[in-house]
This record gives structure tokens, C-alpha cells and sequence, in this order.
């Protein structure tokens, strides 16, 4: 098995993409500390993972507050033992097709919290972990929204592009530390994310918009080869469909 013993923690498990790839490693071998604000569905990935033989520890938690994800990677490492793996899922939209003269400011404050701010603190509370154990993986899933192209929501969109500009940054200043970092990119995958964005995009244009969408799955086994051994050439971001 690819991630044999490897030790991972996965914010954003509840559901979507971070779900699907806690179910993937855990299929992989690996061993996994489970992140997410949602505790009903994120027990429910926990018990999943158990289930297909795999071992979790779920820990309810907050991207945006810096309490709860120190809390996550305290609890994970004490668990673990070590941490090798920071796969950083968690994310929210709001505001689709809002034009820009009519977004809150609440709501940009709330997205940029969740979506930008949450792959800072976990970074930040991961990385003393990884220093001890001499070496480390750590993933952003950012976008395509905000990298590649626009996107219906103009915070959604920023937060993305902020996300992937932060993985450029923490790449060069931790490869001497022997972390290897990726800002990764998705393309339109079938998520309770996406359908609430089209939810959105629809209440505010009043038009259904036809995608074809791609499955967390197929995404959660490009995540699991880039937390392996064998993705150690992989340098930089990478793009799925």
C-alpha cells in the first residue's frame, strides 16, 4: 500500500473531496486525523474510514479560529505520533453572481476567513510538527476559480487565487526544512460545494447551469499519490479536471 503507515491530517473531512480522500488513504494504508466545523458528518467519514478497516480520530474544528486548528494538529500529532501528510480541503462559497457593488462585507470577511486565512493557520500549526520529524507533505486545494480563470463569486474567486499564491510562497520557504508543498487545483468535481454554488448562481439568475462534473474520487486518488513517497519529484501546482 502507497501510504502505508503514513501519518495524515485532513481538514474539510466531512464531506465532498475531504471525505473522499480520507477514504482513499485510509485504502492506501494510511493513518488519519479527521478536521471539519460539520461534527455529524464528519463522526460519519470517521466511521467510514473505520469501517473499510482504516483507523481515524476526528476532531471538530474551525478553520477560520486559530484555537481549534492548533487544538486539530496538537490532538493529531499526539495521536499519530508524528505528522507526515497536511492534505488542507476545507473551504465554503458564497455570494454567486453577486456583482461586486452588492457583496457584504461580512460575507467576503467569512469566505477569506475559511478559505485563505484556514490554510495559513494550518500551515502554521502543522509545520512545527513536521521540523520535528524532519520532513513533511503539505496540500492546498485551491481552485481553478482565482488561478486559471474568474468564477461566479468574487470572494470565492479571491480566496482561491490568495490560496494558491500562498502555496508558492511556503514552498520556498520550507523546501530547506525538507517539506515538499502543492497548491492543488480541481477543476468542477460533483461536491455539496459545487451543488450549492449552483444552487446560488441559480436563485440569482434564475437559470439552471448544465456542468459536467467530475467525482471527488477521482480527485481524492491524485491527493493520495502527491501524500505519497513516489510523488517526491512532483514540484509545484497541479491541475485536475
Amino acid at each position: 500500500m502507497r501510504l502505508k503507515d503514513k501519518a495524515i491530517a485532513v481538514t474539510g473531512a466531512a464531506t465532498g473531496i475531504g471525505r473522499a480522500t480520507a477514504l482513499c488513504c485510509a485504502q492506501e494504508g494510511a493513518r488519519l486525523a479527521l478536521g471539519d466545523i460539520n461534527e455529524a458528518e464528519g463522526r460519519q467519514t470517521e466511521a467510514l474510514v473505520r469501517q473499510a478497516g482504516g483507523n481515524a480520530l476526528f476532531v471538530v474544528t474551525d478553520v477560520s479560529r486559530e484555537a481549534d486548528v492548533a487544538h486539530l494538529m496538537s490532538e493529531a500529532e499526539r495521536w499519530l505520533g508524528r505528522i507526515d501528510v497536511l492534505i488542507h480541503v476545507a473551504g465554503v462559497f458564497k455570494a454567486g453572481r453577486v456583482p461586486v457593488d452588492e457583496v457584504e462585507e461580512s460575507v467576503w470577511n467569512e469566505v477569506i476567513a475559511v478559505n485563505l486565512k484556514g490554510p495559513f493557520l494550518a500551515t502554521k500549526h502543522v509545520v512545527p510538527a513536521m521540523k520535528r520529524a524532519g520532513k513533511g507533505v503539505i496540500i492546498i486545494v485551491a481552485s481553478g476559480a482565482g488561478v486559471r480563470g474568474g468564477s461566479s463569486s468574487i470572494p470565492y474567486g479571491s480566496s482561491k487565487g490568495g490560496a494558491h499564491g500562498l502555496s508558492l510562497v511556503l514552498a520556498d520557504q520550507l523546501a530547506p526544512f525538507n517539506i515538499r508543498v502543492h497548491g492543488f487545483c480541481p477543476g468542477s468535481i460533483a461536491t455539496p460545494l459545487m451543488a450549492q454554488a449552483l444552487e446560488q448562481n441559480k436563485a440569482r439568475t434564475g437559470v439552471a447551469e448544465q456542468r459536467s462534473l467530475g467525482e471527488p474520487e477521482g480527485v481524492a486518488k491524485v491527493l493520495a499519490f502527491l501524500a505519497s513517497d513516489d510523488a517526491d519529484y512532483v514540484r509545484g501546482t497541479v491541475f485536475t479536471r
